[in-house]
C-alpha cells in the first residue's frame, strides 16, 4: 500500500478533477462561456503528454549510453503511453474548437504542429516495427526519438510562439493565467495537471511491466 499511495492519489485527483470540473462555477467569457471547463482536462492532457514524452527521449539518451534493453523497453512504452494522451488532447481540443471558433481544425499554426508531430512518432513507431534485430531496433529508433523530441519542441513549443496563433499565450495573444483563471479554476486546474500526470506514469508503467515480463518469456524460450 505504501508503494502504491501515488496511484490512489491519481484515482482520487482524477475523480475530484471530473466532479468538480463540471459542478463548480467557472467565470462567464465571451465566447468560450462554458466550454472553459475544458482547461480542466485539455490543457493538463497535453501536460502530462509532454512528461511522457520527455520521460521517453531521457530512457532513450541512456540507452545510447548504457545498452540496457530495459531503457529502451521504457523509451517506447512510454512515447505509446503519450500518443494515447496525444490523441486525447487533439479531440478534446477539436471538440473545444468548434462551440469557440466555429469549426473542427483550423491553419493554426499550434495545430498543424500538433498534427505534424503525432506523425512524426507515428513513424517512430513504424521504423521499430521495420527493423527485426533487437539492440538494432532499439539504437536507431533512440536515435530518432530524440530527433522526434526536438522537433515535438520545436513545432508544438516554439513556432506558435512566433507567429499568428488562435491559441491563448501563442502569437501574441494572453494566456489564460493573465485573464481567465480565478481562484476557484485554480483549484481545480492544478489538481487537474496533477492528476493526469499521475495516470499516464501509472498507464505507462503497467504496459512497461507487461513489456519486460514478455521479453523475458521470450528470452527464456530462445535460451
Amino acid at each position: 500500500m505504501a508503494k502504491n499511495w501515488w496511484k490512489i492519489l491519481a484515482v482520487l485527483l482524477v475523480l475530484y478533477t471530473i466532479v468538480a470540473g463540471f459542478l463548480l462555477p467557472v467565470p462567464a467569457r465571451v465566447i468560450l462561456n462554458e466550454t472553459i471547463r475544458n482547461l480542466y482536462f485539455h490543457v493538463p492532457i497535453w501536460f502530462a503528454m509532454m512528461l511522457l514524452m520527455s520521460v521517453s527521449v531521457y530512457s532513450s539518451i541512456r540507452y545510447l549510453g548504457k545498452s540496457r534493453i530495459k531503457n529502451d523497453i521504457i523509451a517506447v512504452q512510454t512515447a505509446h503511453t503519450g500518443i494515447i494522451f496525444s490523441i486525447l488532447g487533439i479531440l478534446t481540443g477539436m471538440l473545444w474548437a468548434r462551440y469557440t471558433w466555429g469549426t473542427w481544425w483550423t491553419t493554426d499554426t499550434k495545430l498543424n504542429g500538433v498534427a505534424i508531430t503525432f506523425l512524426i512518432y507515428t513513424a517512430y513507431f513504424i521504423l521499430r516495427s521495420s527493423i527485426e534485430d533487437e539492440q538494432k531496433k532499439a539504437r536507431i529508433s533512440a536515435i530518432y526519438n530524440v530527433f522526434a523530441y526536438v522537433m515535438m519542441i520545436v513545432f508544438i513549443m516554439v513556432l506558435p510562439r512566433m507567429q499568428a496563433s488562435l491559441h491563448p499565450g501563442n502569437g501574441g495573444n494572453p494566456g489564460f493565467n493573465s485573464y481567465d483563471l480565478d481562484s476557484t479554476m485554480r483549484m481545480v486546474f492544478y489538481p487537474a495537471v496533477i492528476a493526469w500526470m499521475l495516470m499516464g506514469a501509472w498507464i505507462a508503467q503497467v504496459k512497461i511491466r507487461i513489456e519486460v515480463l514478455s521479453k523475458k518469456i521470450l528470452y527464456d524460450e530462445t535460451v
